[in-house]
Protein backbone atom coordinates (compact mmCIF):
# COMPACT_ATOMS: atom_id res chain seq x y z
CA UNK A 1 0.00 0.00 0.00
CA UNK A 2 1.30 3.18 -1.05
CA UNK A 3 1.18 5.98 1.77
CA UNK A 4 -0.46 9.06 0.88
CA UNK A 5 1.89 12.50 1.32
CA UNK A 6 -0.72 14.80 1.53
CA UNK A 7 1.53 17.11 4.10
CA UNK A 8 4.61 15.94 2.43
CA UNK A 9 6.71 18.75 0.40
CA UNK A 10 10.25 18.61 -1.26
CA UNK A 11 11.97 21.75 0.11
CA UNK A 12 14.78 23.18 -1.17
CA UNK A 13 16.94 22.90 2.25
CA UNK A 14 15.48 19.10 1.93
CA UNK A 15 16.54 18.55 -1.31
CA UNK A 16 20.41 19.98 -0.74
CA UNK A 17 20.51 18.00 2.60
CA UNK A 18 20.03 15.10 0.52
CA UNK A 19 22.34 16.22 -2.39
CA UNK A 20 24.94 16.99 0.24
CA UNK A 21 24.45 12.83 1.76
CA UNK A 22 24.52 12.05 -2.27
CA UNK A 23 27.54 13.98 -3.27
CA UNK A 24 29.30 15.31 0.08
CA UNK A 25 28.46 18.98 -1.26
CA UNK A 26 25.17 20.91 -0.61
CA UNK A 27 25.39 22.55 -3.57
CA UNK A 28 26.25 19.37 -5.64
CA UNK A 29 29.82 20.56 -6.32
CA UNK A 30 32.39 19.15 -4.07
CA UNK A 31 35.41 19.78 -5.04
CA UNK A 32 36.91 17.14 -7.07
CA UNK A 33 33.86 18.47 -9.28
CA UNK A 34 36.69 21.09 -10.35
CA UNK A 35 38.48 18.03 -12.16
CA UNK A 36 36.05 17.49 -14.54
CA UNK A 37 36.78 20.98 -16.11
CA UNK A 38 40.49 19.52 -17.19
CA UNK A 39 41.32 17.67 -20.57
CA UNK A 40 41.32 18.33 -23.81
CA UNK A 41 38.77 15.37 -25.05
CA UNK A 42 35.17 14.72 -24.16
CA UNK A 43 36.19 11.69 -22.35
CA UNK A 44 34.62 8.17 -23.14
CA UNK A 45 30.75 9.23 -24.22
CA UNK A 46 30.00 12.67 -24.57
CA UNK A 47 26.74 14.87 -24.57
CA UNK A 48 24.88 12.79 -26.73
CA UNK A 49 25.41 9.62 -25.27
CA UNK A 50 23.27 7.02 -24.01
CA UNK A 51 25.38 7.21 -20.44
CA UNK A 52 24.83 10.96 -20.25
CA UNK A 53 21.13 10.78 -20.76
CA UNK A 54 21.12 7.94 -18.08
CA UNK A 55 23.53 9.10 -15.43
CA UNK A 56 22.76 12.67 -15.70
CA UNK A 57 18.86 11.79 -14.79
CA UNK A 58 17.46 12.34 -10.97
CA UNK A 59 16.69 8.31 -11.34
CA UNK A 60 19.95 7.44 -10.56
CA UNK A 61 18.86 8.28 -7.03
CA UNK A 62 17.06 5.00 -7.00
CA UNK A 63 19.23 3.59 -9.36
CA UNK A 64 22.11 3.89 -6.73
CA UNK A 65 20.00 2.28 -4.08
CA UNK A 66 19.20 -0.05 -5.84
CA UNK A 67 23.20 -1.03 -6.89
CA UNK A 68 23.46 -1.41 -3.28
CA UNK A 69 20.80 -3.41 -2.82
CA UNK A 70 21.97 -5.77 -5.71
CA UNK A 71 25.57 -5.95 -4.63
CA UNK A 72 24.45 -7.04 -1.19
CA UNK A 73 23.58 -10.02 -2.93
CA UNK A 74 26.56 -11.85 -3.64
CA UNK A 75 29.17 -13.31 -0.48
CA UNK A 76 32.45 -11.89 -1.81
CA UNK A 77 31.79 -8.14 -2.45
CA UNK A 78 29.33 -8.19 0.23
CA UNK A 79 32.48 -9.63 2.76
CA UNK A 80 34.59 -6.61 1.22
CA UNK A 81 32.21 -4.03 2.39
CA UNK A 82 31.78 -5.69 6.21
CA UNK A 83 35.29 -6.04 6.48
CA UNK A 84 37.02 -2.87 4.56
CA UNK A 85 34.39 -0.11 4.23
CA UNK A 86 33.41 2.31 6.75
CA UNK A 87 29.55 2.09 5.73
CA UNK A 88 28.62 2.27 9.47
CA UNK A 89 30.88 4.92 11.18
CA UNK A 90 30.86 6.99 7.53
CA UNK A 91 27.92 5.64 5.34
CA UNK A 92 27.59 9.17 3.64
CA UNK A 93 31.01 9.15 3.31
CA UNK A 94 31.34 6.04 1.55
CA UNK A 95 28.30 6.84 -0.90
CA UNK A 96 29.61 10.28 -1.87
CA UNK A 97 33.20 8.24 -2.91
CA UNK A 98 31.21 5.93 -5.40
CA UNK A 99 29.28 9.05 -6.30
CA UNK A 100 32.93 10.84 -7.21
CA UNK A 101 33.72 7.77 -9.06
CA UNK A 102 30.37 7.45 -10.95
CA UNK A 103 30.30 10.97 -11.89
CA UNK A 104 33.91 11.22 -12.89
CA UNK A 105 33.73 8.08 -15.27
CA UNK A 106 30.83 10.04 -16.89
CA UNK A 107 31.50 13.33 -17.77
CA UNK A 108 34.97 13.80 -17.17
CA UNK A 109 38.43 13.95 -19.45
CA UNK A 110 40.06 10.58 -20.55
CA UNK A 111 42.86 11.77 -18.16
CA UNK A 112 40.68 12.88 -15.60
CA UNK A 113 39.33 9.25 -15.51
CA UNK A 114 42.54 7.28 -16.20
CA UNK A 115 43.57 9.16 -12.65
CA UNK A 116 40.25 8.18 -10.81
CA UNK A 117 40.37 4.40 -11.91
CA UNK A 118 43.81 4.36 -10.41
CA UNK A 119 42.86 6.31 -7.39
CA UNK A 120 39.68 3.18 -7.03
CA UNK A 121 42.53 0.31 -8.03
CA UNK A 122 44.87 1.54 -5.34
CA UNK A 123 42.26 0.95 -3.09
CA UNK A 124 40.81 -1.96 -4.58
CA UNK A 125 44.47 -3.65 -4.28
CA UNK A 126 43.99 -3.97 -0.19
CA UNK A 127 40.20 -5.46 -0.04
CA UNK A 128 41.10 -8.92 0.55
CA UNK A 129 40.01 -11.64 2.57
CA UNK A 130 38.15 -14.82 2.77
CA UNK A 131 34.19 -15.13 2.22
CA UNK A 132 31.46 -17.97 2.79
CA UNK A 133 30.55 -18.49 -0.99
CA UNK A 134 27.34 -20.38 -1.94
CA UNK A 135 28.55 -23.95 -1.21
CA UNK A 136 28.58 -22.87 2.30
CA UNK A 137 32.41 -23.43 2.20
CA UNK A 138 35.25 -20.64 2.92
CA UNK A 139 36.83 -19.24 -0.49
CA UNK A 140 39.56 -16.08 -0.83
CA UNK A 141 38.55 -12.59 -2.27
CA UNK A 142 40.07 -10.00 -4.01
CA UNK A 143 38.67 -6.75 -4.95
CA UNK A 144 40.50 -7.39 -8.13
CA UNK A 145 39.15 -10.65 -8.96
CA UNK A 146 37.64 -9.82 -12.89
CA UNK A 147 34.65 -12.10 -11.57
CA UNK A 148 34.01 -9.79 -8.46
CA UNK A 149 34.73 -6.65 -10.56
CA UNK A 150 32.42 -8.25 -13.12
CA UNK A 151 29.77 -8.64 -10.92
CA UNK A 152 29.57 -5.26 -9.43
CA UNK A 153 29.91 -3.86 -13.13
CA UNK A 154 26.74 -5.54 -13.70
CA UNK A 155 25.00 -4.50 -10.55
CA UNK A 156 25.24 -0.84 -11.51
CA UNK A 157 25.00 -1.28 -14.82
CA UNK A 158 21.65 -3.28 -14.50
CA UNK A 159 20.17 -1.24 -11.40
CA UNK A 160 20.66 2.30 -13.22
CA UNK A 161 19.39 0.99 -16.24
CA UNK A 162 16.11 -1.10 -14.78
CA UNK A 163 15.62 2.00 -12.54
CA UNK A 164 15.63 4.77 -14.69
CA UNK A 165 13.33 2.87 -17.23
CA UNK A 166 11.10 1.67 -14.63
CA UNK A 167 10.80 5.48 -13.63
CA UNK A 168 9.56 5.93 -17.15
CA UNK A 169 12.39 7.95 -18.17
CA UNK A 170 13.65 7.44 -22.07
CA UNK A 171 16.58 6.73 -23.25
CA UNK A 172 17.20 7.98 -27.22
CA UNK A 173 19.45 5.51 -27.82
CA UNK A 174 17.95 2.37 -26.37
CA UNK A 175 18.68 0.87 -23.21
CA UNK A 176 21.52 -1.68 -25.56
CA UNK A 177 23.48 1.64 -26.23
CA UNK A 178 23.45 2.34 -22.73
CA UNK A 179 25.11 -1.25 -21.91
CA UNK A 180 27.27 -1.09 -24.63
CA UNK A 181 28.62 2.55 -23.30
CA UNK A 182 29.09 2.03 -20.06
CA UNK A 183 30.83 -1.25 -21.07
CA UNK A 184 33.70 1.15 -21.79
CA UNK A 185 33.99 2.76 -17.59
CA UNK A 186 34.97 -0.94 -16.62
CA UNK A 187 38.47 -1.15 -18.40
CA UNK A 188 40.11 1.51 -16.85
CA UNK A 189 39.50 -1.02 -13.65
CA UNK A 190 41.02 -4.02 -15.31
CA UNK A 191 37.98 -5.59 -16.88
CA UNK A 192 37.51 -5.46 -20.35
CA UNK A 193 34.76 -8.42 -20.35
CA UNK A 194 32.09 -6.53 -19.54
CA UNK A 195 28.22 -7.28 -21.07
CA UNK A 196 27.95 -5.19 -24.34
CA UNK A 197 23.63 -5.29 -24.78
CA UNK A 198 21.20 -5.76 -22.57
CA UNK A 199 21.16 -9.52 -23.92
CA UNK A 200 24.53 -9.99 -22.77
CA UNK A 201 23.95 -8.16 -19.37
CA UNK A 202 21.07 -11.00 -18.60
CA UNK A 203 23.11 -13.79 -19.77
CA UNK A 204 25.37 -12.41 -17.13
CA UNK A 205 23.13 -11.69 -14.38
CA UNK A 206 21.36 -15.23 -15.07
CA UNK A 207 24.86 -17.34 -14.57
CA UNK A 208 25.50 -14.96 -11.79
CA UNK A 209 22.34 -15.78 -9.88
CA UNK A 210 22.81 -19.78 -10.40
CA UNK A 211 26.23 -20.02 -9.16
CA UNK A 212 27.24 -17.41 -6.84
CA UNK A 213 24.56 -14.75 -5.19
CA UNK A 214 23.80 -16.36 -1.81
CA UNK A 215 22.29 -15.28 1.73
CA UNK A 216 25.04 -15.27 4.15
CA UNK A 217 25.23 -14.36 7.62
CA UNK A 218 26.10 -10.26 7.05
CA UNK A 219 23.18 -9.87 4.31
CA UNK A 220 20.54 -8.70 6.20
CA UNK A 221 22.61 -6.85 8.58
CA UNK A 222 23.77 -4.66 5.80
CA UNK A 223 20.05 -4.94 3.55
CA UNK A 224 18.82 -3.24 7.44
CA UNK A 225 21.57 -0.47 7.11
CA UNK A 226 21.10 0.39 3.66
CA UNK A 227 16.96 0.39 4.03
CA UNK A 228 17.19 3.11 7.14
CA UNK A 229 20.48 5.33 6.88
CA UNK A 230 21.03 8.03 9.19
CA UNK A 231 19.16 11.05 7.53
CA UNK A 232 16.64 13.06 9.24
CA UNK A 233 12.94 12.78 9.38
CA UNK A 234 12.19 14.53 5.97
CA UNK A 235 15.17 12.75 4.71
CA UNK A 236 14.04 9.43 5.79
CA UNK A 237 10.38 10.10 4.40
CA UNK A 238 11.70 10.75 1.06
CA UNK A 239 14.46 8.12 1.28
CA UNK A 240 11.63 5.74 2.30
CA UNK A 241 9.85 6.57 -1.42
CA UNK A 242 13.06 5.87 -3.18
CA UNK A 243 14.43 2.48 -1.44
CA UNK A 244 10.65 1.34 -1.72
CA UNK A 245 11.28 2.19 -5.50
CA UNK A 246 14.23 0.24 -6.05
CA UNK A 247 12.73 -3.01 -4.25
CA UNK A 248 9.92 -2.89 -6.86
CA UNK A 249 12.12 -3.46 -9.25
CA UNK A 250 14.36 -6.42 -8.29
CA UNK A 251 13.27 -9.50 -9.22
CA UNK A 252 12.36 -12.76 -6.84
CA UNK A 253 15.57 -14.48 -6.42
CA UNK A 254 17.27 -10.94 -5.48
CA UNK A 255 14.22 -10.36 -2.89
CA UNK A 256 14.59 -14.09 -1.03
CA UNK A 257 18.22 -13.67 -0.95
CA UNK A 258 18.10 -10.06 0.92
CA UNK A 259 15.08 -10.79 2.44
CA UNK A 260 13.02 -8.30 1.50
CA UNK A 261 9.05 -8.64 0.65
CA UNK A 262 8.47 -7.49 -2.82
CA UNK A 263 7.17 -3.79 -3.32
CA UNK A 264 4.02 -2.50 -5.14
CA UNK A 265 5.01 -0.73 -8.56
CA UNK A 266 3.13 1.77 -7.58
CA UNK A 267 6.00 3.32 -5.78
CA UNK A 268 7.63 3.88 -8.82
CA UNK A 269 4.65 6.50 -9.56
CA UNK A 270 5.36 8.07 -6.07
CA UNK A 271 8.69 8.42 -6.68
CA UNK A 272 8.57 9.75 -10.10
CA UNK A 273 6.45 12.50 -8.70
CA UNK A 274 8.89 13.54 -6.31
CA UNK A 275 11.74 13.18 -8.33
CA UNK A 276 9.97 15.58 -10.84
CA UNK A 277 9.53 17.75 -8.21
CA UNK A 278 13.53 17.63 -6.86
CA UNK A 279 14.53 18.29 -10.51
CA UNK A 280 12.38 21.33 -10.68
CA UNK A 281 14.20 22.82 -7.68
CA UNK A 282 17.34 21.72 -8.56
CA UNK A 283 17.71 22.38 -11.81
CA UNK A 284 17.76 19.38 -15.00
CA UNK A 285 21.19 19.03 -14.62
CA UNK A 286 24.37 18.71 -12.02
CA UNK A 287 26.78 20.60 -11.54
CA UNK A 288 29.23 18.14 -12.64
CA UNK A 289 27.38 17.90 -15.84
CA UNK A 290 27.25 21.53 -16.58
CA UNK A 291 31.18 21.99 -16.20
CA UNK A 292 31.41 19.11 -18.78
CA UNK A 293 29.55 20.54 -21.06
CA UNK A 294 31.59 24.64 -21.13
CA UNK A 295 34.36 21.61 -20.99
CA UNK A 296 33.81 20.29 -24.64
CA UNK A 297 32.16 23.18 -25.83
CA UNK A 298 35.79 24.90 -25.57
CA UNK A 299 37.07 22.21 -27.66
CA UNK A 300 35.15 23.53 -30.66
CA UNK A 301 36.46 27.13 -30.14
Amino acid sequence: MVPKFHNFFLTKPLADKFRENVSGSKDGRPDWVNSIALGEDEGLFGVDSAVWQVHGSIATLVGGIRALLLQAAHPAPLAGVAQHSRYESDPMGRLAGTTKWLTITTFASKEVIQREAMRVNAMHSHVKGEYQAKDGKSHNYRAEDPRFLLWVHCAFTDSFLKAHLALGYPIAKGADAYVREWSQSAIPLGLDSAPKSVAELEATLDDFRKNDLARVRQTLGVVKFILKPPFGLGGRIFYKVLVNAAIATLDKNELQILGLKQRNRRWLKVARLLLDLFMAILGPESPSQQVARERIARLSK
